[in-house]
């Protein structure tokens, strides 16, 4: 090499230390990482609860509504299709059973979950409950 340095020396090396590996440092941020996400989903868990209580939840708050007579809070729990079906003063009609409710158990049915549901006069119903931009109820049959 030639031309004009500086000094009179030459160029330095960049690196003049031996190299060493880092890979204790990777082994750290991958396993944090994957410890993090594990600790996300407990406490996603924890937080929200299972499915199964998520859609009981619903369920009871669509029924509590219905039960005094909010009828446009019980109107946005409906999925779209039923939003599109029944108008606000028509959910009652097609939902609301005679007297109190009980929420029975809920079981999954493919995608959805259907919460049973036991009114005052004994009569069994399911409503089933949907994941649609958060869960929603979708329809109501009639038990056996």
């Amino acid at each position: 090499m030639s031309g004009p340095y500086l000094y009179d020396e030459g160029p330095a090396p960049l690196h003049t230390g031996t190299p060493r590996r880092a890979g204790g440092v990777l082994l750290w941020i991958f396993g944090g990482t994957a410890a993090f996400a594990v600790l996300m989903v407990v406490l996603t868990l924890a937080l929200k609860g299972s499915g199964e209580e998520q859609a009981e939840e619903v369920a009871g708050v669509f029924l509590a509504a219905l039960a005094q007579e909010d009828t446009e809070t019980a109107h946005e729990l409906l999925c779209q299709e039923e939003r599109l079906r029944l108008s606000p003063d028509e959910v009652a009609g097609a939902y609301l059973g005679q007297g109190t409710v009980e929420l029975g158990p809920v079981r999954k049915a493919g995608d959805a979950r259907l919460v049973a549901v036991q009114w005052a006069d004994g009569t069994t119903s399911e409503l089933t409950v949907v994941g649609e931009d958060g869960l929603r109820v979708c329809g109501v049959t009639a038990a056996g």
